[in-house]
């Protein structure tokens, strides 16, 4: 069986949960081919990704249009779908094609008409429930709700990451036989992020390992909750270190609302100090450096299908205060692996909280708890890493994984 697994973000280029997902399900996949665990000596996995070339076997990359091709300063909705149209073409031969996001999808819904084979969808997150994008994408947000709705509403399998994802997808195209949606959820190589005390490397971050600090990582979109975050933490003590492993925003506005909020944050702290914000992409060394060392890990999503950075602080053996949306509760095991802040949300689609400032107390309310008590916090850290070794490892998530596939043949 050949699955080409089709998808924007994969190595070098990866900035969010979604590629990770990809990355660690590829060589899990290819694990099952090449050791045939579980009978799957004959499965092959392909993968054509958006980018720069790369030297991996069995991977093809496609470029954006540039330069000369009429399409280079198109809106972004219309680029991605020219570079699915090359994609589609080279699915030629697949068995099953997988496809995740919607950067993707178009690719797989073409690929599946064309060639006759089954489209399996991977829902990380869904169009009409991130309706901030049309800030980034303009009338593209018309576009890849288009391609996202058509894709899922035509693919053979649908895989939610979560059973709050499945809740999310049944309600968001109501078309979609509930029969065809899967749940596997995300996974951990509890190899990779694993508890790494590196004290110089913190410093060399701008991090003094011996104070408490609370991290955040994330992309700077409305997603992320970040401007929340920071309100939340102007109620934090004043010895306690801020750090944001920030960047990618999806628009100059948001941007510049979280430039001004860490400024703000800044002048509430003697000389400044306390506030470190790492804007570029750290390798992954130094994200499980920082997480390591970290009292307290922050996911303040105020829409997360699951949440694969609450894994991996996890893994590292760090505790969590996070939301209790989507996904995220069934990660993390409230006054286990960590706290879970309640929200009240719009339910147009945004996520927006209703009571903003009830919640940004309640989110500043369970840090300081766990700040305050050390070894609570440390033991919910081990807690966190004993969890995700057990419930979320990728060799079991690609096993479920290739379950769905032989179920649409």
């Amino acid at each position: 069986m050949r699955v080409d697994v089709l998808t924007k973000e994969y190595p070098p280029e990866i900035y969010g949960g979604a590629g990770v997902h990809v990355a660690e399900l590829v060589r899990a996949l290819r694990r099952i081919g090449s050791d045939g665990s579980g009978g799957d000596a004959d499965l092959e996995t392909r993968v054509h990704a958006f980018g720069a070339p790369r030297d991996e076997p069995g991977t093809a990359s496609y470029a954006e249009p540039a330069g000369a091709d009429p399409l280079a300063g198109a809106n972004p909705a219309l680029r991605t779908m020219a570079v699915d149209l090359a994609i589609a073409e080279a699915c030629a031969g697949a068995d099953v094609v997988h496809s995740h996001t919607w950067y993707a999808n178009h690719a797989g819904h073409l690929a599946g008409l064309l060639h006759d084979a089954p489209h399996v969808v991977t829902a990380h997150s869904l169009e009409p429930l991130r309706p901030w994008k049309a800030e980034q994408l303009g009338g593209g947000y018309r576009l890849s709700s288009w391609v996202e709705r058509t894709a899922y509403e035509g693919a053979a399998a649908v895989i939610a990451v979560s059973a709050a994802m499945r809740e999310d997808v049944l309600r968001s195209y109501p078309a979609v036989d509930p029969e065809r949606v899967h749940t596997v959820h995300n996974g951990i190589d509890t190899g990779l992020w694993t508890p790494t005390a590196a004290p110089d490397r913190v410093r060399a971050l701008g991090v003094d390992p011996d104070r408490p600090s609370v991290v955040f990582v994330g992309r700077i979109t409305r997603q992320k909750g970040l401007p929340l975050f920071l309100r939340a933490c102007a109620a934090l003590p004043p010895d306690v270190q801020i750090v944001l492993c920030a960047g990618a925003p999806d628009t100059a506005e948001i941007a510049a609302e979280v430039e001004g909020l860490v400024a703000d944050l800044r002048a509430t702290r003697p000389g400044g100090e306390g506030v470190v914000w790492i804007g570029e992409m750290l390798p992954r060394a130094d994200v499980v450096a920082l997480l390591t060392q970290a009292t307290v890990f922050a996911c303040p999503s105020i829409y997360e299908p699951l949440g694969i950075v609450n894994l991996e602080a996890m893994a590292c053996e760090t505790a969590v205060v996070a939301t209790a949306t989507g996904g995220i509760p069934e990660v993390v095991v409230p006054d286990e692996t960590g706290l879970l802040v309640p929200i009240e949300q719009a339910d147009d689609g945004t996520g927006t909280p209703l009571d903003p400032d009830r919640y940004v107390a309640d989110f500043a309310a369970a840090l300081t708890e766990l700040l305050a008590d050390p070894e609570r916090a440390a033991t919910m850290g081990r807690a966190g890493r004993a969890r995700a070794v057990e419930a979320f490892g990728w060799d079991a998530i690609a096993a479920r994984t290739v379950e769905v596939y032989r179920s649409v043949l």
